[in-house]
């Protein structure tokens, strides 16, 4: 296995590997047709074996606070595409392209490093693991056919909204679960690095 930067003709192989490792996540169906490109700088690497690409990191970090993360008063980066796939996980996959990403930022005086994640317990417990905290979160929330009534009113007539994705940042996050089907717990984690 190699780990290495990302180059343009790896797009198709990453958005795959990116299907098929969120595919048992709960974020199985945020999909992307291509791979992102950041307006900051930015770390992005790939393991591969074989020709293969089975996993990728994406990090984009600040120049000027505020920039790229969440309510911080130093320079910060943060993973916006983590996976490996499912074939290749519990081998460290994941680990050494964080400590690999983790070398290529010190330097740049990034002290802090954020990942924002759902509420799989496998994905949260393997940040925590690397050092991670957890700072906050806040729901996503899924409204399907007549969930939608609860969410939104249309401005349109004659338009129905059948499906909506919403961000619930407010406190009674209970009667926003049990509203609605699908919601999940977005949650900050944040580890310090000796830039």
């Amino acid at each position: 296995m190699i780990i290495r930067e990302y180059r343009d003709e790896d797009n198709l192989q990453w958005v795959r590997c990116r299907v098929l490792s969120f595919l048992d996540s709960a974020y199985f169906d945020n999909v992307l047709r291509e791979k992102e490109s950041y307006s900051n700088p930015s770390i992005e690497l790939v393991a591969e074996v074989d020709n293969k690409i089975i996993g990728f990191i994406d990090i984009e970090y600040e120049r000027k606070i505020g920039e790229v993360c969440h309510k911080t008063n130093e320079l910060g980066g943060v993973i916006w595409h983590l996976g490996v796939l499912p074939e290749y996980r519990k081998l460290g996959v994941g680990s050494l392209l964080l400590s690999e990403a983790i070398n290529g930022i010190k330097g740049t005086g990034v002290k802090r490093l954020q990942a924002w994640t759902r509420d799989d317990k496998w994905v949260n417990d393997w940040y925590k693991d690397r050092g991670f905290i957890w700072k906050e979160s806040y729901l996503h929330v899924y409204a399907e056919d007549v969930e939608c009534d609860k969410a939104v009113q249309p401005m349109i007539n004659k338009l129905y909204v059948c499906g909506t994705f919403s961000h619930y940042i407010g406190e009674d996050k209970e009667f926003i679960k049990n509203s609605f089907k699908r919601v999940h717990e977005c949650n900050l984690y944040e580890l310090y690095i000796d830039g």
